[in-house]
């Protein structure tokens, strides 16, 4: 298992809405045998430029353990999920 982290943005919506798609992603890793450490709500912060015609979103980082195929699953996932903004996957170094 290795460390990674994964920051992503979700549209700007009710608080119930964002905390579905938090949740979503959150069962992702550990329904796929993934072990999440720590959860980082930044909340909505005003974006740098406009993506898809928002400026703003919801900031939110997990921190976790998984083997590569969760990482694998959960790119397709958040590339598909309409709610999501921006994502980026990164690999912690040992």
């Amino acid at each position: 298992m290795r460390k990674y982290e994964v920051m992503f943005i979700v549209k700007p919506a009710e608080e119930e809405a964002t905390n579905a798609v938090i949740t979503k992603f959150e069962n992702l890793i550990l329904n796929n045998g993934g072990n999440i450490e720590k959860i980082d709500r930044w909340g909505k912060k005003r974006l740098a430029y406009e993506i898809k015609d928002f400026a703003e979103g919801f900031y939110c980082i997990f921190y976790f353990t998984a083997e590569p195929a969760v990482i694998a699953e959960l790119d397709r996932v958040m590339k598909i999920t309409d709610e999501i903004l921006k994502h980026m996957i990164i690999k912690e170094d040992e």
